[in-house]
């Protein structure tokens, strides 16, 4: 059985060889890709698509009013903050 010191040593040793054969198959696929990239010209919005800028956000599709107010014709999604002509009341009464 092997001491804890050499049990160390060789995960030392076996850390410095996958450290080594990961960079070597990092240059060789950082090469391919450069190649592919040459060859048929692409570019970063071809590879990684559209970048989205900060704060940009998906267009909110449009929604159905759900309430209407009968004096006015005013209607409300039930989303948000409720008007204050629906405020507090049932509003049974005043779906469409």
């Amino acid at each position: 059985m092997n001491s804890y010191k050499e049990l160390l040593a060789q995960r030392d040793a076996l850390e410095k060889q996958i450290h080594a054969a990961r960079e070597a198959e990092l240059k060789g696929a950082i090469a391919k890709a450069r190649e592919l990239i040459a060859q048929f010209g692409l570019n970063e919005a071809d590879i990684f698509g559209k970048a989205k800028a900060a704060g940009e956000r998906k267009a909110a599709s449009p929604v159905a009013p759900k309430y209407r107010n009968p004096a006015t014709g005013a209607t409300w999604t039930g989303r948000g903050k409720p008007p204050l002509w629906i405020a507090g009341q049932d509003r049974a009464q005043f779906q469409i």
